[in-house]
């Protein structure tokens, strides 16, 4: 069996005139090294091949397509232009790929790209013609085809297919983590604008004695027995989405954490976030 050494630390009670410390010691162990993965490394060949040979296509094609728009604009203008052929369809081909396992969602990519590939082909099919030579023209166009052909194979030798049933759950799962984070990103982006559009009045004059008032169940604010978020958690909320006005955050905090949390308080808080933030 091949093995493979390998150095590890340990500690150890060591005693010197009669004190004993635990110190650090060295040792090598041998462990089994396991067997090559050739699956893996066929794969990882395959791979490095396949974007090799993308690369040559997305070269070859852009020469071709540069070369055939360089006829009505400046070289510059013209291969940037042509690059945009290979590249969108490779584009498309990763979206395909990042959507495998919502079949719909993949389903806009995939005609995308055969669409984008199409067109690529067909213009580098043009240029042959122009230039009288259409067989290069047909070959130039079946590079681009062989490398998608190529990419599509890889990806799939790397895709594990779901049943139907996990398929469903997991995109079931996927609507339900999607809408809360769009949730909480709107209604921190509305935090923000509220926080800015509020305007600070001065309160109307209360006929009615402090003492009444007091007196009275009607005016005495009901608070949550348990607010949201702590009044450190809000201050920290508020700074990220981007209220730095002393003023409108304590209004925020009031309004999201303690409604009757006293202002010294929250600024204090707000002074030593910003200190560590």
């Amino acid at each position: 069996m091949r093995t493979r050494t390998e150095t590890r630390t340990r500690q150890i009670a060591h005693t010197v005139d009669g004190e004993t410390e635990l110190i650090d010691e060295t040792y090598t162990v041998a462990i089994p090294r396991p067997p090559r993965d050739w699956d893996s490394i066929g794969l990882a060949i395959v791979t490095a091949s396949t974007a090799l040979i993308v690369l040559a296509s997305v070269g070859w094609s852009t020469t071709g397509i540069g070369d055939l728009l360089d006829r009505v604009a400046p070289a510059g203008a013209a291969y940037s232009a042509a690059g945009v052929f290979d590249l969108l369809w490779i584009n498309c081909m990763i979206l395909e790929w990042l959507a495998r396992y919502d079949p719909e969602r993949a389903a806009l990519p995939r005609r995308a790209g055969h669409a984008a590939l199409g067109v690529a082909m067909a213009a580098l099919c043009l240029h042959g013609r122009l230039t009288d030579s259409l067989v290069v023209g047909l070959v130039a166009a079946a590079v681009s085809g062989l490398a998608k052909v190529g990419w599509t194979l890889t990806m799939r030798a790397y895709a594990r297919p779901l049943d139907e049933r996990t398929q469903a759950w997991l995109t079931r799962r996927q609507a339900r983590i999607g809408a809360k984070l769009a949730l909480s990103a709107q209604l921190r982006r509305l935090a923000a604008i509220e926080a800015r559009s509020t305007v600070r009045t001065t309160p109307d004059t209360d006929p009615e004695p402090p003492e009444e008032r007091a007196e009275t169940p009607e005016s005495t604010p009901q608070l949550p027995a348990s607010g949201p978020m702590t009044m450190a958690d809000a201050v920290r909320t508020a700074i990220s989405c981007g209220i730095t006005e002393p003023d409108a955050v304590v209004r925020y905090v009031r309004k999201v954490a303690d409604a009757n949390a006293k202002e010294d308080s929250i600024l204090r808080t707000l002074r030593m976030a910003r200190r560590t933030a």
